[in-house]
């Protein structure tokens, strides 16, 4: 056919087809894309991040030691929750006297009979992270810190923003 015949709907179709029929795979972006990928890698692994909480406000602190990635948990003015799943209601914990926690403990044991760790790490006790409200009753973290240890969660690090030297 000659391109003059040919309706106007027909000769976009062509010229697309024209445009469509080169194949072949573009490095040049993928590259790019690769290059963002690795960059971000590098730069997100470089330290540990505590989950970021709005209703929790940490005290602070000055230290040059960054902190090793262990289990956290969490204290909001509400519940208290382990790796971000709730598991305990603060104001029932609060009204009940025994010391150990029971829903938290039973989800410290399952975490760790689901660790990797090696049995003589597991006999030094286990690392926890405590992030809870700068605020929060002695007695609410009493009551933790007797289940922590109840569940072999013995090495107990408290998270804080970390502060210039100097500024206290």
């Amino acid at each position: 056919m000659k391109n003059s015949k040919l309706t106007g709907r027909s000769k976009r179709m062509e010229h697309f087809e024209g445009l469509h029929q080169k194949k072949g795979l573009n490095l040049v972006s993928l590259m790019d894309i690769f290059t963002i990928l690795v960059f971000f890698l590098l730069v997100s692994s470089g330290t540990q991040q505590l989950p970021s909480s709005k209703d929790i406000t940490l005290p602070t602190s000055i230290t040059d030691k960054t902190p090793q990635e262990t289990l956290v948990i969490a204290i909001t003015k509400t519940d208290i929750l382990v790796q971000g799943k709730k598991v305990a209601d603060i104001s029932q914990i609060l009204e009940k006297n025994p010391t150990i926690i029971n829903e938290l403990e039973n989800e410290l044991k399952f975490r760790s009979s689901n660790s990797q760790l090696q049995p003589s790490e597991k006999s030094q006790g286990l690392a926890v992270t405590i992030m809870g409200d700068e605020n929060i009753s002695y007695q609410l973290l009493r009551k933790i810190l007797a289940t922590c240890r109840q569940a072999n969660y013995t090495r107990i690090a408290f998270a804080a923003f970390q502060t210039a030297k100097g500024k206290g």
